[in-house]
């Protein structure tokens, strides 16, 4: 990372991926971007014509996905980084459950990723010290009320991320899980809950982009937050459900 590569980002239109791509750019990198949004796009390219390539998409049509990978394949021949950003969130009505919600959720977070991975192993095979990066989530750690659709996603999305660092690690393929807590998005946004210790889109873009350079398995975020998850998660699963319980009221 401290010399340029090609790195494709998906869900870089807004949120983390948007300041994400700023950030990279700001390294010197070239990306080859893309969101269903080619308008919130074009804006970072229009800034960096000759970094950007501009490659709308959307991720759940394995179709595009793969047109996508043709693109970067006509243009660069390879890819060095692949940082699968994109991502949605629903949250679980329990009294009007809703199965086709956990699917779209899903489709989305985990099968989307998937084609993704499917389509950028190829060009990362011919990559510089080739580099696959999944953003998860720090849902993971603790189960919490009403996020179900969302952390299952997620929770596999980890399992996959973890499973393929064992299987790539003969290709000398770097494998890293970003599991950031609340981050300020128009995701987010939308919340009707508090967000206890929420960064801003611009410092967790920057920390992430600074911790990329060492390839590291994980980058979890805010340190004190993950910290509260993982130790409610090792506690007796009767204190774990009573205290978390008390979070859905």
């Amino acid at each position: 990372m401290n010399t340029p590569r090609r790195i494709w980002l998906t869900g870089a239109s807004s949120g983390i991926g948007a300041a994400l791509a700023h950030a990279l750019l700001k390294q010197g990198h070239q990306l080859a971007l893309t969101a269903r949004n080619q308008v919130l796009l074009q804006s970072i390219a229009d800034a960096h014509p000759q970094q950007v390539l501009v490659l709308p998409a959307d991720l759940t049509d394995a179709t595009q996905v793969a047109q996508v990978a043709q693109s970067i394949q006509t243009h660069w021949g390879t890819l060095d980084t692949v940082i699968l950003n994109a991502g949605t969130c629903e949250y679980i009505d329990v009294a009007n459950f809703e199965a086709a919600m956990i699917q779209r959720v899903i489709n989305t977070n985990l099968i989307a990723t998937a084609q993704c991975i499917e389509a950028a192993l190829p060009l990362l095979r011919q990559g510089v010290s080739p580099h696959l990066v999944g953003t998860s989530s720090s849902v993971v750690f603790l189960p919490l009320p009403r996020a179900g659709a969302y952390g299952a996603s997620k929770a596999a999305m980890t399992y996959l991320f973890n499973s393929l660092r064992i299987d790539l690690a003969h290709e000398n393929i770097a494998v890293t899980l970003i599991h950031p807590g609340f981050v300020d998005t128009p995701l987010t946004q939308k919340n009707d809950f508090s967000m206890p210790m929420r960064w801003g889109s611009t410092k967790a873009a920057s920390y992430i982009a600074d911790k990329l350079v060492k390839r590291p398995f994980e980058i979890n975020f805010p340190r004190a937050f993950i910290w509260f998850l993982k130790t409610c998660a090792r506690l007796p699963k009767s204190w774990q459900f009573a205290l978390t319980k008390q979070l859905k009221k």
